[in-house]
């Protein structure tokens, strides 16, 4: 037998023993073969300016918020270097906490005051229509039947649908590279739908969680997975050496923040804070210390949507 038939045999091998290595050293943080739970630090992240004196009388969100003494703010805790909570401390990091915590400053609450809370995709309106939170950051695509239902500031990132492979995979540049291919993503989600369309000659598989597709990646039990490009930089940002995103997006997804349906004045306050931000640097700077720590760089924002109060 030849030693180069060996290697994919030995990187499995080894593979798995780092694999089973991380996994006892991240305890109940992942399962095995999971990039281990971790995020910037506080000393790397930025820090935003609190607006002064900052009234919003017109908003009946940020009044409750201003007798509550602090925002409560939505988000979701299982995408790295988006929004993911340490389960040790609680404490949630990642592109769209630092976005959150962007917004808070413009709006007269000092960062540290937030309370966050975790929602799920499902009840996002809900939990904006009853009051529950305040607003909502995490990859929050807007669109004409959400709007229906909630405001939107933004969007404050255009992410698109995009793939994951190994760093050693240099067949795969694009959703046409395909064919024959392992490829992973959510079952029912927008993005297996759309390869099922657009691309039938990939070999689909399909979990209930993106995670488990990273792990089988990682495991070398399949060869791409895809979802938005934000979620998979986040994912690429933690183990950079072996992940890493390929290709230009195929889709748009305007990430928004989600607001309650008419509370137009809080919807526009955010709008302003969001071109603020861009233009002082805090935007990029957030970008830097959470998903360029996947090694792309910092796109050009997306100009925001200031449509109509409805």
């Amino acid at each position: 037998m030849h030693i180069h038939s060996l290697r994919p045999r030995l990187r499995r091998a080894l593979a798995a023993v780092a694999l089973t290595a991380l996994a006892l050293a991240t305890g109940a943080c992942g399962k095995e073969g999971s990039p281990p739970v971790k995020g910037p630090e506080g000393s790397e992240l930025p820090q935003y300016k609190v607006a002064k004196n900052f009234q919003l009388p017109d908003s009946p969100t940020w009044e409750k918020a201003k007798r509550r003494g602090h925002l409560v703010i939505g988000a979701k805790e299982d995408q790295p270097y988006m929004g993911e909570k340490d389960p040790a401390s609680g404490l949630y990091t990642g592109f769209d906490i630092e976005i959150a915590k962007m917004m808070s400053a413009a709006l007269g609450f000092p960062p540290k005051t937030i309370e966050f809370k975790t929602i799920a995709s499902a009840n996002r309106e809900t939990a904006l229509q009853n009051g529950q939170i305040d607003f909502y950051v995490g990859t929050y695509t807007i669109n004409d039947m959400r709007k229906k239902l909630v405001g939107f500031a933004g969007p404050y990132y255009m992410a698109g649908q995009s793939l994951l492979v190994r760093t050693d995979e240099n067949d795969i540049k694009g959703p046409q590279d395909l064919a024959g291919k392992r490829v992973c993503s959510a079952a029912g989600s927008t993005p297996y739908q759309r390869i099922q369309a657009d691309y039938p000659r990939a070999d689909l598989i399909a979990y209930d969680t993106y995670s488990v597709c990273v792990d089988n990646l990682l495991t070398f039990q399949v060869d791409a997975v895809t979802t938005d490009d934000a979620i998979l930089l986040g994912y690429a940002a933690k183990v950079p050496d072996e992940l890493k995103v390929v290709g230009k997006p195929f889709s748009e997804e305007p990430y928004g923040i989600g607001v309650p349906r008419g509370d137009n004045a809080l919807r526009f306050a955010l709008d302003d804070a969001l071109v603020a931000s861009e233009k002082n640097g805090d935007w990029n700077k957030a970008y830097d210390a959470t998903l360029g720590l996947s090694g792309v760089p910092a796109p050009k924002p997306p100009p925001v949507d200031r449509y109509p109060a409805s």
